[in-house]
């Protein structure tokens, strides 16, 4: 019989966004390798989610899940806003805050740590412990954000001691590049910091996605065991059938969210260099970018569209002419190895990624030869000549080495130790 692990995730389908879809892609290629996933999450009814996708719901429906409910604090913050919407990841969604919402942020970062989702902790923490022993359960694995999930995870290792805690940090906590916009006292930040020093010292092993940041957590922890397990793509969203069927065009895609910390500038540069350079949006975009697209007369070479949901983003992916990769200029940028640059590189279409210097997507883009990469200082020397050679850049084997299914599998080698 295969062995059962809990996966206790606040993020799974209906909800969208690559937090899900980590864990999802992880759920169904487990049972390949003898263990069987438990799914602990919260009732969609309840839950706080800035995007849904309806699309990933039907693989979620082949794996035994629990959802709770939960006491969600983000209608305090959305009741400021006149959209009433759930900030997103960086708050992409919204503009340049007021001063109530400044003060509406205040509260969130200081009051509501590490996060306003961990109204949900006291009932996984039950239900939980109802499923350990049920199940008979021996490994846990909680993955964040919302890092309040972690401390789930803290309080099922306190009271089963011999129980594997797995913590999986998605996105770095204390060190999140939009950590300040919550204004977070010298007390918040002292708090913050004691439950990821909890977290990571008291689990057995805890995974992040990139080298950069396991080095940052290595040398804060250094007697903690802090392993990489990076994103991926999943071969069957990337189906010959949509290869087979592939409109290729000369469009720059992008897909996901963009903020206005990334190199927005370099964009516009880029287009004005190249005019005949068309840009295609999909996802959240802030405001202030395409008023520099009003601004630069650039209206007819850039199209900003809303989310769509997964399943019709890869068709988009496959069917780009170039793919554009953004890393946001923010400090301790190196370690962004953000989901979508492997399912860029499940699509096979090339990859223009603009980012820091050393940047750990750097060295995979070279590995899987799946497309160039400039720095933000260099990003002005993109010339016509590189466009066009991109158009005809093909991947190479290493690629595969980030499907989700060797992902999966270097997953289960820690959960086996």
């Amino acid at each position: 019989m295969n062995k059962k692990v809990l996966i206790i995730t606040y993020y799974w389908p209906p909800s969208g966004g690559a937090g899900v879809q980590r864990w999802l892609k992880f759920s169904k290629y487990l049972k390949e390798f003898n263990w069987e996933p438990i799914v602990l999450t919260v009732d969609e009814k309840y839950a706080s989610y800035p995007q849904l996708d309806e699309s990933l719901s039907a693989e979620a429906n082949s794996i035994t899940t629990f959802k709770t409910k939960t006491f969600e604090l983000y209608s305090l913050y959305t009741s400021l806003k006149k959209n009433k919407e759930i900030p997103y990841g960086g708050f992409s969604n919204e503009q340049e805050p007021n001063i109530v919402q400044k003060a509406a942020r205040f509260v969130r970062g200081n009051f509501f740590i590490p996060d306003p989702r961990k109204g949900w902790n006291k009932y996984a923490i039950k239900k939980a412990n109802k499923i350990i022993k049920e199940h008979n359960i021996d490994t846990v694995i909680t993955t964040s954000p919302p890092h309040s999930t972690q401390l789930i995870g803290l309080a099922i290792k306190n009271q089963f001691p011999n129980i594997k805690w797995i913590a999986d940090l998605r996105d770095p906590w204390t060190d999140i590049y939009f950590y300040d916009k919550f204004f977070p006292s010298i007390l918040a930040r002292k708090i913050d910091s004691k439950y990821e020093k909890n977290v990571i010292e008291k689990s057995d092993i805890a995974i992040c996605v990139s080298p950069s940041i396991q080095k940052t957590l290595t040398k804060r922890y250094p007697q903690s065991k802090i392993e990489v397990i990076t994103n991926g793509y999943d071969e069957i969203d990337f189906s010959k059938e949509l290869f087979a069927n592939t409109k290729k065009n000369k469009e720059l895609v992008y897909t996901g969210t963009l903020t206005t910390d990334y190199p927005l500038q370099e964009i516009i540069d880029l287009s004005n260099r190249i005019p005949e350079l068309n840009f295609s949006f999909f996802g959240s975009t802030p405001r202030e970018f395409r008023e520099m697209v009003a601004e630069n007369k650039l209206d007819n070479q850039f199209k900003f569209n809303k989310t769509i949901p997964h399943s019709e983003i890869t068709k988009e992916m496959i069917n780009a002419g170039i793919l554009l990769l953004l890393i946001p200029k923010v400090p301790q940028n190196e370690g962004i190895l953000t989901g979508k640059l492997f399912e860029y590189i499940g699509s096979k279409s090339p990859i223009l990624a603009i980012g820091p210097k050393n940047g750990d997507v750097e060295g995979i883009i070279k590995e899987t030869n799946s497309g160039f990469y400039f720095t933000y200082e260099n990003a002005i020397d993109i010339s016509k000549s590189n466009i066009d050679s991109l158009y005809n850049i093909k991947t190479n084997d290493n690629s595969k080495e980030y499907s989700r299914n060797n992902i999966t599998q270097r997953l289960v080698k820690l959960i086996n130790l």
